[in-house]
């Protein structure tokens, strides 16, 4: 198992999991520094367009491998090209915006990457299809991801010295790779699944490759909790509603082991909510199922949106964060 980066210190702590509504870098760092008082993160805003996205900002990190939008989605191209510059552009305009709302800043702080196995699925070959057909492009991005995550890193320590940074690695499609849902380029055929020891060496060699804590957050069905903690994660982010009593003792043996678990509860979309303490009901009864310690709660469990903001609006966006926070103290002021 390779050497893993420990989560920081943080008790009674909530984040978001990456995107929020709008356009606006400023009001989005504004947004996220001031609801996420012990982790806040660095947001992305897809609303702006190609570059922006999780895929496009994931192909902008990647070092000596460069993407274009064709009609189809993400495509290899042989050199950087307008989507490439873009993409750095909207990530060098939130870097910027961030850092104006961090000055002074100590504690720590979350950024977040789309992970290899995602992008294998998501950006297709020169040839037309998904990268995650050929091992050696799979083995490609990771590699390449991990020097760009490398320096991404190294920029964000740069912007904001006081910061404990934790790099999120988004996962979305892990489950449908490892089960062999995910569909060629025509869409009337699925890809072979990928073998899960090739998987998991995979994500270990990017997570071995960085010197941050590693969270893995994927808000699909069936996050494959034993891979992640053999992959070397710090901590793992999953939509708490998916969760079936199946993965009690993988989540149990998690907790139990040191791993952070990104609880989340509060919905993405736009729904009322007024009950913080509520929605994290779940959570303690999990808890007790598993018979862990009640004091560990608000140590071991981050709570979060069930999965980015940008389809909810602007309003319910800043609540769904400050919603989290006051969640995730309440798991503190009453564990049980």
């Amino acid at each position: 198992m390779s050497t893993q980066v420990g989560f920081p210190e943080l008790v009674g702590a909530a984040t978001g999991i990456g995107s929020l509504p709008g356009t606006d870098a400023r009001e989005a760092a504004r947004t996220a520094v001031g609801a996420l008082e012990f982790l806040p993160q660095l947001p992305e805003l897809p609303a702006r367009g190609p570059g922006a996205d999780m895929i496009g900002r994931g192909a902008g990190l990647l070092v000596e491998l460069f993407a274009q939008t064709e009609p189809s989605g993400w495509r290899f191209a042989d050199r950087p090209g307008r989507d490439t510059k873009r993409a750095h552009s909207w990530l060098g305009e939130d870097l910027d915006a961030l850092e104006e709302f961090t000055q002074g800043y100590r504690g720590a702080l979350k950024v977040q990457a789309v992970g290899p196995w995602t992008l294998a699925a998501s950006i297709e070959l020169r040839n037309g299809e998904k990268a995650l057909r050929d091992r050696g492009a799979c083995l490609g991005i990771a590699g390449s991801l991990t020097e760009g995550l490398r320096r991404h890193l190294e920029d964000v320590r740069r912007r904001i010295p006081g910061a404990q940074v934790v790099l999120q690695l988004d996962e979305p499609s892990l489950p449908a790779v490892l089960a062999g849902d995910v569909k060629t380029a025509s869409g009337f055929q699925r890809l072979r699944s990928v073998d899960r020891q090739v998987a998991e060496e995979v994500l270990r060699s990017v997570v071995s490759g960085l010197d941050a804590p590693v969270v893995v957050h994927s808000c699909a069905p069936g996050v494959p909790i034993p891979l992640l903690r053999r992959a070397g994660v710090a901590g793992i982010s999953l939509d708490f509603g998916l969760l079936t009593e199946r993965d009690d003792d993988d989540l149990g043996e998690a907790v139990e082991a040191g791993t952070v678990i990104l609880a989340g509860v509060v919905p993405s979309t736009d729904q009322g909510m007024s009950d913080p303490a509520g929605s994290v009901q779940g959570v303690r009864t999990l808890w007790r199922r598993l018979g862990l310690s009640p004091e560990l709660l608000g140590r071991r469990v981050l709570v979060t949106p069930t999965c980015g903001l940008a389809g909810a609006s602007p309003a319910y966006a800043r609540t769904a964060l400050s919603l989290s926070a006051r969640a995730a103290q309440s798991l503190v002021d009453n564990p049980e």
